[in-house]
């Protein structure tokens, strides 16, 4: 099946990829920029996407590029530390890492508002190492998009270039890995994004 190209987001050319995508729809217009008002207010607090998700979902919590723990709007080059369910990866204190490495508000066809933010595979904040504290690889990228048209707001998350990561990590954090690299070539990840993806539009 041929992966969809979304504007912004990188394209499909090794691993696996998912993708996700919910929108509601309104018949009165103000009603959109209030909605969208308050998805946005939603997306850009991350540390209280869990509570969105539900209580088997993962756990995100945004750091400053020093390690720092911050409460606010992320910014480009802020690190989201995920504690996923289950066994968590034994070199960074059960921690996988990703970096926001882009966001942008540029619209594409019939948007009127869209905002872009698109997460990499990293080390931890502050780490001396460059050591992926991560179960993918660093090529791989998670991309959640929120935009509003004319009668509609909408909610996309794509992972694309999903490759498990075996570098510079020990015997138990490589089976960790490829056991969890295997669930996301069986979409079994596309539930934790559905559910993100479901709860954020959940008003």
């Amino acid at each position: 099946m041929k992966v969809k190209k979304i504007p912004g987001v990188p394209d499909q050319y090794k691993g696996a990829d998912f993708e996700t995508e919910r929108e509601m729809f309104f018949e009165n217009p103000n009603l959109v920029v209030q909605q969208f008002e308050l998805l946005k207010h939603r997306f850009f607090t991350i540390n209280y996407w869990k509570d969105y998700c539900g209580n088997l979902s993962a756990d995100f919590k945004l750091f400053d590029a020093n390690g720092s723990y911050m409460d606010r709007i992320p910014v480009e080059g802020d690190f989201i530390r995920i504690d996923i369910p289950g066994p968590g990866n034994p070199q960074t204190k059960g921690y996988d890492w990703v970096r926001i490495v882009k966001i942008d508000n540029r619209c594409y066809r019939d948007e009127l508002e869209r905002y872009l933010m698109t997460c990499r595979p990293s080390a931890s904040p502050g780490s001396k190492s460059d050591h992926i504290a991560h179960f993918y690889s660093q090529e791989s990228s998670s991309n959640f998009v929120i935009s509003r048209g004319k009668d509609y707001i909408k909610v996309g998350i794509y992972g694309r270039n999903e490759v498990a990561n075996f570098s510079r990590t020990g015997f138990l954090g490589k089976i960790r890995n490829f056991m969890i690299s295997v669930g996301g070539f069986l979409r079994l990840t596309k539930f934790q994004w559905k559910g993100l993806a479901e709860g954020l539009l959940d008003f």
